[in-house]
């Protein structure tokens, strides 16, 4: 319903940010790794969204990037995760290392999170390895950036349409992603990569 806003920063107290979007004050819960990226207040940001419907409220949740919103996504479908649920655990553990997680069956570090007991982590493992596989390739975006001008993002795009599955195209792209290289030179890398493998 409402996939992103871009607007002003008017105030930043944690879960909970302020966003002015030309004169409405929209009141968004983001999780710590999204507080991280945003710049200071007063700035514009552009922020990715969930809404929530209950009973008795409308629940707007923001994140700095997709990848983040889709794991979001993802998390609150598994079983006995909620959304506060869902927010608590990507304020304690970065997307790319919550995917290692499941993928390497690292239940130590997923109990470390708070609220998360060991049939909790036994279960996020068990419901989101196959989840894992529908998350677009992203890398986190600094507030500010268009998503849509990152090279990797392009790079990982491009090979997706010449047929690559996302995962796959994400994983070419990100072994040979650098600083300062281009869509051009990132997709050429990344196919060669791809056929070494």
């Amino acid at each position: 319903m409402i996939g992103f806003l871009r607007g002003l920063i008017i105030k930043k107290q944690p879960p909970l940010l302020l966003l002015d979007v030309q004169g409405v004050g929209y009141e968004i819960e983001a999780p710590m790794t999204t507080f991280y990226v945003l710049p200071e207040v007063g700035n514009e940001v552009e922020i990715f969204t969930h809404l929530v419907v209950r009973d008795d409220a409308h629940l707007l949740f923001g994140f700095a990037t997709e990848n983040e919103r889709h794991l979001f996504r993802a998390l609150i479908k598994v079983n006995g995760v909620g959304a506060k649920m869902g927010l608590t655990i990507l304020s304690g553990i970065e997307a790319d290392e919550f995917t290692r997680c499941v993928q390497n069956n690292d239940v130590d570090r997923l109990i470390r999170l708070p609220g998360v007991g060991k049939k909790t982590a036994a279960r996020l493992i068990i419901e989101m390895r196959d989840r894992l596989d529908d998350l677009p390739a992203r890398r986190m975006a600094r507030s500010g950036d268009n998503p849509n001008n990152d090279p990797v993002n392009e790079a990982v795009s491009a090979l997706i349409g010449l047929g690559y599955k996302p995962p796959e195209a994400s994983r070419f792209v990100l072994a040979v992603a650098s600083d300062g290289m281009s869509c051009e030179t990132l997709i050429r890398e990344a196919l060669k990569n791809s056929v070494k493998k």
